[in-house]
């Protein structure tokens, strides 16, 4: 089956729960130019997904559509099982992009991914990618997976930059996806953000976002509404200088946006 490069930056749709907003923002966020959506089983809302994707002009081999496996479902069985059923809800006949949600609860690195593995073999899933992994625990998972790894997918942003998980991408040849990259709008009061957005005559969301594209990390900000849909796209055009991007790595503050107990790094 062919492969699809993944595309830069994606619309994230967690917490969009409500039906009718979630098919909203993706057919928005298409109109736009976004040919990236990102969703999970774990989410809900992969029906309206699929509705939004579908009440666009967008030829479906032009959108790059990428989902998970709740981490209670990732048995041999259940994972073949639930891809099938994400197919079904996103009204696709294949995933461009199949991840682990998270290495807990029923994922065992054997039998989890070789279920990935069929899934891939079948051509029921373009690619296979991991999520929340410590580096550690992608070392297990590449042992074990026999089809190419082209994703991980961790929470990413100026407060907690991931750089072992980014170098750990680059050595070992897969795409950096960042979530929470926004980290759930704390980035729009951080002076330096600030400083550097007023620069350019941008905005501290998308100065995050464009630092993050500097380090070739995809991007899944999310986002409802048409106007801050548009910004996030537009920080694609924002250049930063060495300066800029030096400043950003300084910084020295970490803050985490999702965690509990059970997290793999806990």
């Amino acid at each position: 089956m062919p492969r699809k490069t993944i595309p830069k930056i994606g619309v994230g749709t967690y917490e969009n729960t409500d039906p009718e907003v979630c098919k909203a923002s993706v057919e928005t966020a298409l109109n736009l130019g976004y040919r990236h959506v990102d969703t999970a089983e774990m989410y809900e809302n992969e029906a309206a997904v699929g509705e939004g994707i579908a009440a666009t002009d967008c030829d479906r081999d032009d959108v790059f559509i990428s989902t998970k496996i709740h981490s209670a479902n990732l048995g041999y069985e259940d994972v073949l099982t639930h891809a099938r059923e994400s197919c079904d809800r996103l009204g696709v006949d294949v995933l461009d992009l199949l991840y682990v949600h998270w290495p807990i609860r029923a994922y065992d690195p054997e039998e989890t991914l070789s279920a990935f593995d069929e899934l891939y073999d079948r051509g029921l899933i373009r690619h296979v990618g991991l999520s929340n992994f410590t580096p550690a625990l992608l070392e297990t998972a590449l042992e074990a997976l026999d089809a190419p790894l082209l994703a991980h997918q961790v929470e990413c942003h100026p407060l907690l930059q991931q750089k072992e998980l980014r170098k750990f991408a680059r050595e070992h040849g897969h795409r950096f996806v960042a979530y929470s990259p926004l980290a759930k709008g704390s980035v729009t009061e951080m002076p330096e953000l600030v400083d550097i957005a007023d620069k350019h005559g941008a905005t501290p969301a998308q100065v995050s976002l464009a630092w993050l594209l500097s380090k070739e990390c995809v991007v899944i900000p999310k986002s409802s509404s048409e106007s801050h849909l548009r910004e996030n796209f537009e920080a694609r055009r924002i250049s930063l200088d060495k300066t800029d991007i030096e400043r950003i790595d300084g910084i020295d503050r970490t803050t985490r946006q999702v965690d509990f107990e059970a997290a793999p790094w806990s």
